[in-house]
């Protein structure tokens, strides 16, 4: 049950709606989901958390649009978040791989170890899973990553401390068995 429920559209503030409808139609395919709606709360928040999109259209050009996504799901698996991963899962199973089976080059694997590490290590990052990123990639393109990779875990502490409720469109995309909540 999510702590602080989505904002109704009849709460929705003029400045909020337009928001939520510039975000709309900046992003085709793009919807006001229950994490949107809760950031709605929020004009601020919503707006600082949307910047996470323009971010991932970035890494998209630094990995292509196939290693971004499972970087972006290594990092929502290492920070155990439910609605991230799943969201993850979904663009992963809908570009037809199994998320359980994907099969990885050594270099697609060295971003998807640095990726989860950063998660689950809070940042602490050993030379071995460094270095390999450090060497194919630039300076500017490394910030990027690691930005992205912060800006992705806000995202998963968000969802994960306000027991955001998945939505139901990701339902098909849950893994059969579920990890055991606390």
């Amino acid at each position: 049950m999510p702590r602080i429920t989505p904002l109704p559209a009849d709460e929705t503030t003029p400045d909020v709606q337009a928001a939520f409808d510039e975000h709309v139609a900046d992003y085709a395919g793009s919807r006001i989901t229950n994490m949107k709606a809760t950031l709605g709360r929020s004009l601020l928040a919503f707006q600082v958390y949307m910047q996470w999109y323009p971010l991932y259209e970035e890494v998209k050009k630094i990995l292509g649009d196939r290693l971004a996504y499972l970087f972006a799901h290594a990092i929502s698996e290492g920070s155990n978040c439910p609605l991230c991963t799943t969201f993850f899962r979904r663009i992963i199973i809908d570009n037809g791989e199994k998320p359980e089976d994907i099969q990885l080059t050594n270099h697609e694997q060295a971003v998807i170890n640095f990726g989860s590490a950063i998660a689950q290590n809070k940042g602490e990052i050993p030379d071995a899973l460094y270095e390999p990123i450090a060497e194919q990639y630039t300076d500017q393109q490394v910030v990027i990553l690691v930005a992205f990779a912060g800006q992705m875990i806000a995202t998963n502490v968000f969802n994960n401390v306000l027991n955001v409720t998945i939505d139901d469109y990701l339902y098909p995309y849950l893994p059969l068995t579920q990890p055991n909540q606390p």
